[in-house]
């Protein structure tokens, strides 16, 4: 027997408009991400893919081009163009690779992150505010659902990357 939990949305007509409801409501908001991150890039005069990748970097810590092409999607060549972009603007530097003299690392540098926090002030604050609306059990398992999201998405992205 099935629990409601993985109950199909034709048996419970109902669960299956909150499923409809959930998936309308990521993909506007993945949408209205996509909007603030573009006004935030105008502001600092960054494409979308280069504040995509320097997030990339200080989120995650130094890695190789070769890393970096991989885990944003983009070729490597274009972003050789992406990184010399994000050097000149003093947002990431190249640094040799302690490990291999002859390898490059991206290195996040942090000296204009308060620019980049300033820009994104007002999200934080709302997500503050909106936070204040759930309890702890609750916000545990948006945080759940969430990361369940991020690695479903992760998921798809290196099998759509693996097909020819």
């Amino acid at each position: 027997m099935k629990t409601i939990r993985n109950q199909d949305a034709a048996v419970n007509p109902a669960r299956g408009a909150v499923q409809a409801g959930i998936r309308r409501a990521l993909n506007d908001t993945s949408l209205q991400l996509s909007v603030l991150q573009r006004r935030v890039g105008a502001r600092l005069d960054l494409k979308d893919t280069d504040l995509e990748c320097y997030n990339l970097v200080f989120a995650e810590g130094s890695m190789s081009p070769r890393d970096l092409a991989q885990r944003s999607g983009i070729h490597p060549a274009t972003l050789t163009g992406v990184i010399d972009r994000l050097e000149r603007a003093g947002w990431v530097a190249r640094e040799r690779d302690p490990d291999d003299r002859r390898a490059v690392r991206v290195v996040a540098l942090r000296d204009r992150n308060r620019e980049l926090f300033d820009l994104l002030a007002g999200m934080n604050t709302a997500m503050g505010e909106l936070m204040g609306d759930f309890t702890t059990d609750e916000l545990q398992t948006i945080l759940d659902f969430l990361t369940r999201t991020v690695a479903a998405g992760s998921a798809a992205a290196a099998e759509l990357a693996a097909q020819p």
